[in-house]
Formats: C-alpha cells, sequence, structure tokens
C-alpha cells in the first residue's frame, strides 16, 4: 500500500519567513522517509500570491486529489497551525469527502491541542528565551475569534505557574489584548520589552504589527510608552525545542 504525509500550514508569501514552515517540513519528512511527503497551504490568498510568482502550492482538497491519483490509498494529514481554530476547522471540512475514497486518512493535532501541549510549550519558549533582568519577553500571537483562543490565556497561565512572571501572551487580533499587555507592562515597572513572534513564522504580522517602525506596531507604541524595545523577528518553525513537539504529534499518528 502507498502511503503519504501531507504537511497542511497556513502558508506564507514573504520569502525569508517560509524557513520555519521549511524546517517543521524537514522534520516531519526525517520522521518517516518510507513515505511521500507533500505540503499544501490552507491560505487562498497565500495561493494566488504565491502562483502569481510562479510556485504552486496546492490546496487541502487539491493535494488529495493528487495523492489519490498517484494511486497513495493511506495519508497522515499534519497540521502546522497553532491551534484548533477556524483554518483547522477548514482543513477537516476539506478533508472530510475524501475519507471514503482512502482507506485511511487520518488528520493530526495542532501544536497547542491539550494541556500538555501548552506546558510543553510553555518549557520550550522558556529554555529558548531564559529570563533577562528587569525586562518583560512578550509573545506576540495572532489571535481569533474562535473559542481556541483561549489557549493564550492559557499559556500565559502556565508561565506564571512555573515561574516566569516576566513573560506576557499577547495577540493581535484576539485575547489578550495588545492593550492588555500594555497594562501589565506598566503595572509591573519593567520598562525593558522583548517581543518574539508566537507564530508559526515571522511573516506580515511578525514584521509589520509587532516589530514594524510604523505608529500601530507593539513595537512604536510601547516605545511611546516609555518602553525600551528589542525584537526578535523568528518564527517558532525555526525553534528546535518546537519542531520536536510538532514531531511527537506526527508520532502519536504514526
Amino acid at each position: 500500500m502507498k502511503k503519504a504525509i501531507l504537511c497542511v500550514s497556513f502558508g506564507t508569501s514573504v520569502d525569508a519567513a517560509r524557513a520555519g514552515i521549511t524546517a517543521v517540513e524537514n522534520t516531519l519528512r526525517s520522521l518517516a522517509p518510507d513515505r511521500l511527503f507533500v505540503r499544501a497551504f490552507t491560505s487562498s490568498i497565500i495561493r494566488r500570491i504565491l502562483a502569481e510568482r510562479g510556485e504552486t502550492v496546492p490546496s487541502v482538497p487539491e493535494a488529495l486529489e493528487g495523492l489519490w491519483s498517484q494511486g497513495i490509498r493511506e495519508v497522515l494529514v499534519q497540521p502546522t497551525h497553532i491551534l484548533y481554530g477556524h483554518e483547522y476547522d477548514k482543513i477537516r471540512a476539506e478533508a472530510e469527502p475524501w475519507r471514503k475514497r482512502f482507506d485511511s486518512l487520518v488528520i493530526g493535532r495542532p501544536l497547542l491541542a491539550d494541556t500538555e501541549d501548552i506546558q510543553a510549550l510553555a518549557a520550550a519558549m522558556s529554555r529558548t528565551y531564559p529570563p533577562c533582568a528587569d525586562e518583560t519577553l512578550v509573545l506576540f500571537g495572532h489571535g481569533t475569534d474562535h473559542f481556541a483562543n483561549a489557549v493564550y490565556p492559557a499559556l500565559q497561565t502556565a508561565f506564571w505557574l512555573t515561574g516566569r512572571a516576566d513573560v506576557l501572551v499577547g495577540t493581535v487580533e484576539g485575547w489578550p489584548s495588545y492593550e492588555d499587555v500594555s497594562r501589565q507592562i506598566q503595572a509591573g515597572g519593567r520598562k525593558r520589552v522583548h517581543l518574539v513572534p508566537l507564530m508559526l513564522v515571522a511573516g506580515d504580522h511578525a514584521m509589520n504589527d509587532m516589530a514594524g517602525a510604523e505608529s500601530g506596531s507593539w513595537a512604536s507604541r510601547l516605545t511611546a510608552e516609555g518602553c525600551t524595545v528589542r525584537c526578535t523577528v523568528e518564527g517558532l518553525g525555526a525553534v528546535p525545542a518546537v519542531q520536536a513537539l510538532y514531531r511527537a504529534h506526527l508520532e502519536s499518528i504514526l
């Protein structure tokens, strides 16, 4: 029986940020070298932009159709998405019509699927970004109006319960918001801030909304509020400890 791994990401149009996706893909690919490895992006906008540049990345249905036409009958779908949000729901909905055609079609979990995942990511990020005197580490997430947004405040709690009171978790489109983070920074009295993306890739949001020079970016707003800000523009996918978490998720369905 021919088998495959379909690695599904949201995608990015920023060439430099693509390395984060590639690093996770390489980690997953190495776990099962006997399986055909293919990728898909869930964002139609990203796929269109890449197509205009001459690169074709399939959607989930297109990738599954391609695998079927090649004689693949067993597929493991491993998302690189952070949580059980709208994009993950989209993967499940798009894959569902194909279940009866394949002998086996299994969808893996996102990075933060349960309490153990949240604790594991907090531990991984604590090792990657150890405490710095008088500095607040702010993890900059995307956020969502999906109920799964609850993983962000849960991650915040995981840091605090392990003694990392210097770590704050915020989101650009969810909760905790910038205002929540700013208020805690002011209350804590630390005027030095380290901004780090809590996203798979350091794409448009990380470069513009987090670290951008425009007045609306988090770096600019915090600077205007009297903070000394530094930014690490590197996505989670580039962190070896996070790559290991994705690898563990694929191992669980292998």
